[in-house]
């Protein structure tokens, strides 16, 4: 036996980016680098949450019967148009195995979520990042052009993540009107309850027939660790992307939180308060020290730093917050917890002093 040989794994698998941790989570009082709710899950969602657990023993649904019920009677469309699985990334994956994969191409903006490159490989398909426009919202006109005969899908993450911006509905819908009809387009709405525009990607789906909507309980339902999500587009993509999905892909007890979650309006309400508030009071704080961030219409705030983003990691952790930088780019903060936020601003301020006694550095 050679005790060198190894099964190798795919050369596009090898070669893939691994999905980034944030650093310090362990040594810090507020985790602000990952988007989740600041609110625990509400006590009608917890005592869901223990009800379904005392059927563990059992096989949940085939298909996430009674979410997808829920989910179509809320937002006016038909069962068949919803598929329902362990989280919006999950449902996004299946959808691209389904439609892309060797010799196809699939178009998204960049900097945007740092999964997406991941999936693209996973599928098998070639990724071609798109840079953002220079306000840092995704260049649809130039996403157009990047459309060539192998193109099968384009992702657009509206709003954007990191960067909070968001293109509203009249942008969108010029840009579904010039996308060849045999191109899907994923529009990934994880953010859409904190949006500040009026689009809503499911009000389109009778228009554009290639069109795929995914959402999340993650973030504005406080559901990020019990991985439940979905997507809601036309009958026969719903009905072939169900084909490539595996069985029993979402949790009797993820099914049975978002059910409770989706009816808890007042807890959604007081999140989607918390962060509102925390946005704007994050950004006017950047602002008074010179820091201007775009408008946000996520639940965190996008900090540009060309130079110093991981020096502002360095700094919130030691003020005992984590955030998410990215090199040459810039810095994601989580709002919603004030004492979070003071904390970002101290880290800003440390920074700030520290390249004030640097002669010759900077942060633009």
């Amino acid at each position: 036996m050679n005790s060198g040989s190894r099964p190798e794994p795919r050369k596009v698998i090898a070669a893939l980016p691994q999905y980034s941790s944030a650093a310090g989570t362990s040594r810090v009082t507020w985790r602000a680098s990952s988007n989740e709710s600041v609110l625990p899950p509400s006590p009608r969602v917890v005592e869901a949450i223990a009800r379904a657990g005392a059927t563990a023993h059992l096989y949940p649904s085939l298909l996430g019967d009674a979410l997808v019920a829920d989910i179509a009677e809320r937002l006016q469309v038909t069962a068949r148009q919803v598929v329902v699985g362990g989280g919006s990334l999950a449902l996004l994956q299946q959808t691209l195995s389904t439609y892309t994969g060797h010799g196809t191409e699939v178009i998204f903006g960049w900097r945007s979520y740092e999964a997406y490159p991941i999936l693209v490989g996973v599928a098998g398909s070639d990724a071609v990042p798109v840079p953002l426009g220079a306000d840092g919202t995704h260049d649809l006109a130039a996403m157009l052009a990047a459309v060539t005969p192998s193109t099968k899908a384009i992702i657009l993450c509206n709003p954007n993540n990191p960067t909070g911006t968001e293109v509203g509905r009249e942008q969108v819908e010029l840009f579904l009107q010039r996308v060849p009809p045999t191109v899907l387009v994923l529009l990934d709405e994880a953010y859409q309850e904190f949006a500040t525009t009026s689009l809503d990607g499911v009000g389109l789906l009778d228009a554009y027939p290639n069109l795929a909507v995914f959402r999340t309980f993650s973030k504005a339902y406080g559901l990020a660790g019990l991985r439940a999500g979905y997507m809601v587009t036309s009958e026969e993509i719903a009905d072939f992307v169900r084909v490539a999905s595996p069985p029993f892909g979402l949790s009797t007890v993820a099914e049975a939180a978002a059910q409770e979650a989706g009816a808890d309006a007042d807890y959604s309400a007081r999140v989607l308060r918390l962060v509102a508030e925390g946005r704007d009071r994050l950004r006017a704080g950047l602002a008074e020290r010179g820091f201007p961030t775009p408008v946000s219409g996520g639940n965190f705030v996008w900090i540009p730093l060309p130079h110093g983003a991981r020096e502002l990691e360095v700094g919130c952790i030691a003020r005992g917050v984590s955030v998410r930088a990215f090199d040459g780019e810039g810095v994601r903060a989580t709002v919603g917890e004030r004492a979070a936020e003071d904390a970002v601003l101290a880290a800003v301020d440390d920074l700030m002093a520290t390249v004030a006694s640097s002669p010759g550095k900077t942060l633009t």
